[in-house]
């Protein structure tokens, strides 16, 4: 039994107290941390290898799922893909379109009705074709008046096409065009994207942890007289443990720093194009990046997957290591 021992007027018993052993700890771990990046500074090529390795991984499916966020946010504005148009007979009067318009608009199923006269959709059709001289020779103007119906939000296919169908039977209507068949296969292709980004993450998440225990392993066999004397003094497989989680830990940070700035670079290098594209189309959508979430997410889950890998790398080869 320790013998007590007065200090500072206080007589205490011999050993360090409580905070001590809690600063002593968080000392301990703070220096294998910093000693596990020193390590991987004094080996640059073969750190930065394994760590653009595992940040092209990464940034595969964070990519893939950034597309796929972009594309459901395209879509979302395309609400009035639902709208139908329904076309009157050559002939019939701008009158008989504006007193159907106003019939429309009384539908329960209906929360907005465009008229679009012969007259407009000959000048949109100039602008978007660029034929304005091979329509302005033309002696009269063929195409008709129509009416852009947009139904109620929420409802089905079914009734969409229902509410179409009772525009065929009124007086002066000459075609009901309703097509959002496109729009349908368009987000059944998004689905299956995400999907696919899920797979890809899941198989890129278990090669990090492959690329990230091999890495470990090698660095095990490296310091293998290191980690004999260190169990011959008597050192817990913890404690020898601790630095390859620490190196692991890292390996998987900087492989999502990495992630991050490859996919940074794409959105800036796609930018310009998309936006350019979509001003051809009359709009305004430019693409959209992770946000801090998503990047917090891509680093966090660099480390866990590092993490981890070295847990399974150590857990495996430091038990085959004892002192002879």
């Amino acid at each position: 039994m320790a013998a007590p021992e007065r200090r500072g007027g206080e007589l205490r018993r011999g050993g360090p107290g409580p905070l001590a052993r809690v600063r002593g700890y968080f000392r301990l771990h703070a220096q294998n941390l910093l000693g596990s990046l020193g390590r991987l500074a004094r080996q640059p090529l073969a750190s930065l290898l394994t760590v653009a390795v595992i940040g092209i991984a990464m940034a595969l499916p964070a990519g893939l799922d950034v597309l796929v966020t972009n594309a459901r946010a395209l879509s979302a504005g395309w609400a009035s893909a639902v709208d139908f148009s329904v076309y009157l007979e050559p002939g019939q009067p701008l009158a008989r379109a504006e007193t159907l318009a106003a019939e429309a608009r009384g539908h329960a199923d209906v929360v907005a009705v465009e008229v679009i006269s012969a007259d407009e959709a000959l000048a949109q059709l100039s602008q978007f074709t660029g034929m304005q001289a091979a329509l302005e020779a033309l002696s009269d103007n063929p195409l008709p008046h129509t009416l852009v119906v947009r139904p109620r939000p929420g409802l089905s296919a079914e009734a969409v096409g229902r509410l179409a169908d009772g525009f065929e039977t009124l007086e002066g209507i000459d075609l009901v065009q309703l097509d959002t068949a496109w729009v349908e296969r368009f987000l059944a292709i998004v689905d299956i994207a995400r999907r696919a980004s899920g797979i890809i993450l899941l198989l890129l998440g278990f090669a990090v942890v492959v690329i990230v225990g091999n890495t470990i392993r090698l660095d095990i066999e490296n310091r293998r007289s290191e980690i004999e004397v260190m169990k011959l003094i008597g050192g817990s497989d913890g404690f020898i443990r601790r630095p390859f989680l620490y190196g692991g830990l890292w390996y998987g940070v900087i492989g999502g720093l990495l992630a991050v700035v490859f996919n940074a670079s794409a959105l800036l290098a796609l930018a310009g194009p998309v936006q350019r594209l979509a001003g051809l189309y009359g709009t305004d959508f430019a693409l959209q990046g992770p946000g801090l979430s998503g990047l917090g997410m891509l680093v966090g889950g660099g480390a866990l997957l590092g993490w981890l890998g070295a847990w399974v790398a150590t857990s495996r080869h430091l038990r085959d290591i004892e002192p002879t």
